[in-house]
């Protein structure tokens, strides 16, 4: 009990500490920015006593230590301001806008690990010949193409030329105000509603921005698994293993991918995280209604307070999806236990 209380005390101070450190960055960050954050609230044609009142109600008249003092406590409380852009609180438009997001990032991860680790296995395992230089060349292809130009390009050939997908954007107009938000997932809102054409339509609007993010996950998911597997291989269990007669398959599947399943749910973890974080080029490409075209467009208007915001939020998946990574060790590796 004591290594536990030990091990616990120790997780919680760490958290602490990194939440602490996301909000001094974000802050700062937010400070020597090139924008003005009075620019969004008064506009650009201001007098300047509207301004200087602008500023102390907002307590950028205050020395920099007293305002991150201020921005402190109001996080604590869980007030993290008011969007300039919607008028409405931020975590009100991040509860809006994320849901999108995350339905879009897990579709793309799911798309990233079921063909990415099956490839790197293929790809070790035929090491130097074809098949391997074929996936490498794949997976290389996915890290060097921008993904705004993968965008573009499949949108004008499976949408405009092809007709194979639905177009930019998340569902049909026709179902936009027909299907009532429950817990902002458009394919789980249109089963529960029970409209099997609006849930086709919702697929059909998800397959192509989810195929070009998981094309970049299956990339990175691929080649990770590759370079564990090539170093697992050359061990002396593997041989052990093959001198014993035991299947190639179970050689492969359940002794080396197994003894890989730690750094490989770490690297599956970050993906995810990144493909929450990074969909903001996808989004605006695909006119996705989620938390990258959200921070886009307040960043174009001026409104640092939803920018801020919004990297919070990001900065929170982050560390959740770490401390998620690391209680998953104990389920795959003994060790851990």
């Amino acid at each position: 009990m004591r290594r536990l209380s030990g091990r616990a005390l120790s997780l919680i101070a760490s958290v602490v500490l990194t939440v602490f450190g996301l909000l001094v960055v974000t802050f700062f960050i937010g400070r020597v920015m090139p924008v003005d954050p009075l620019l969004a609230v008064v506009g650009d044609r201001a007098p300047e006593h509207v301004r200087a009142q602008a500023a102390t109600e907002l307590g950028l008249d205050l020395p920099l230590w007293r305002q991150f003092l201020r921005y402190l406590g109001e996080i604590l409380q869980g007030d993290f301001g008011n969007s300039v852009l919607s008028g409405q609180p931020v975590l009100t438009d991040i509860a809006r806008f994320f849901p999108a997001t995350l339905e879009l990032a897990t579709a793309a991860t799911l798309i990233g690990v079921c063909l990415g680790v099956p490839l790197g296995v293929l790809a070790a395992t035929r090491h130097g010949q074809w098949p391997d230089q074929v996936i490498r060349v794949v997976a290389l292809a996915g890290y060097s193409v921008p993904v705004f130009w993968l965008g573009l390009v499949g949108l004008l050939v499976f949408y405009a030329e092809l007709g194979w997908v639905a177009g930019p954007g998340r569902i049909d107009v026709v179902y936009e105000y027909t299907i009532e938000p429950v817990i902002g997932l458009m394919l789980v809102d249109t089963l529960l509603a029970g409209d099997g054409a609006a849930f086709l339509d919702a697929f059909w609007h998800l397959v192509l921005p989810a195929s070009v993010l998981g094309y970049l996950s299956l990339a990175y998911i691929t080649r990770m698994t590759r370079s564990l597997m090539l170093a697992e291989l050359g061990q002396e269990y593997v041989i052990a293993a093959r001198v014993k007669g035991l299947p190639e398959r179970l050689v492969i599947w359940r002794h080396v991918l197994g003894n890989i399943m730690v750094p490989l749910i770490t690297t599956i973890a970050l993906s995810y995280a990144y493909l929450l974080e990074g969909a903001v080029l996808t989004e605006t490409v695909f006119a996705w209604p989620g938390l990258g075209l959200y921070i886009t467009q307040s960043l174009f208007s001026a409104d640092l307070t939803a920018v801020l915001g919004a990297t919070i939020v990001i900065g929170l998946v982050f560390i959740g999806l770490n401390l998620l990574s690391d209680l998953l060790y104990t389920l795959v590796d003994p060790r851990a236990r």
